[in-house]
């Protein structure tokens, strides 16, 4: 199983605050049929350039060397605010998944401007850049159905957190939207071991258990194909 959306590098955002939390943290995932994590911490352009972002991110791996459990891989990629203007970022592709086009982005609490889904439609269409939604669940509530309608029409694809499947009053939306293929990737959005630790698990047991396990294993095998 893959773990779209983490927070598991230690030391480099709000997420691990250490080494010792980042291998608690894995065999958590690992005790949870995760094998494949990816590492998406917090980018914001207003604090730092691209290079020494991705630079920061390699030291904070690096820590992480013979010590990540066996069975387990571990890929980087990040979370990045959006703003208006971002396709004009210079590098903006070097924040992708590694060796994918999938950018995922965290988009404001708020009602989306024309500007901005015109501009998430304009960069999904580059090429060299796949727009992927982070927790959409958080903005649903702000957003119109034809807006959501129009990005997936044009390729944007959403990530949604595992809890969306597990909190009793969003589990029935989060299937539903399953089902009618609204959302594409799965993510613990795990930060710590206490108020934030991932349940990914329970989620995939949920829709297995909903949807049967041939579902699970297509929707496993998409993300797994958009990673290479």
């Amino acid at each position: 199983m893959i773990d779209f959306h983490s927070h598991i590098l230690p030391g480099i955002d709000d997420g691990s605050k250490d080494v010792a939390e980042t291998l608690a943290l894995l065999n958590l995932l690992k005790d949870q049929g995760v094998r494949t994590v990816v590492a998406t911490p917090h980018f914001y352009a207003d604090d730092e350039r691209v290079e020494r972002f991705l630079e920061r991110r390699a030291q904070a791996k690096a820590l992480l060397t013979d010590k990540i459990p066996a069975g387990m891989n571990i890929v980087c990629g990040a979370e990045v605010a959006y703003y208006p203007g971002i396709s004009r970022l210079p590098n903006l592709s070097a924040l992708c998944i590694e060796n994918s086009k999938l950018l995922l982005l965290e988009m404001p609490m708020s009602k989306w401007t024309d500007y901005t889904v015109k501009e998430l439609i304009e960069l999904s269409g580059r090429g060299d850049i796949t727009v992927v939604i982070a927790h959409i669940e958080r903005y649903m509530g702000y957003q119109s159905h034809d807006t959501l309608r129009l990005l997936r029409a044009n390729g944007i694809l959403l990530q949604c957190n595992a809890s969306f499947f597990l909190k009793l009053t969003t589990k029935g939306k989060a299937l539903s939207m399953l089902k009618k293929g609204e959302i594409h990737f799965i993510g613990s959005d795990c930060h710590n071991l206490t108020h934030r630790a991932p349940h990914i698990g329970q989620a995939f047991e949920w829709i297995e258990k909903k949807c049967g396990k041939l579902f699970l294993e297509e929707l496993l095998n998409f993300g797994k194909a958009k990673l290479h």
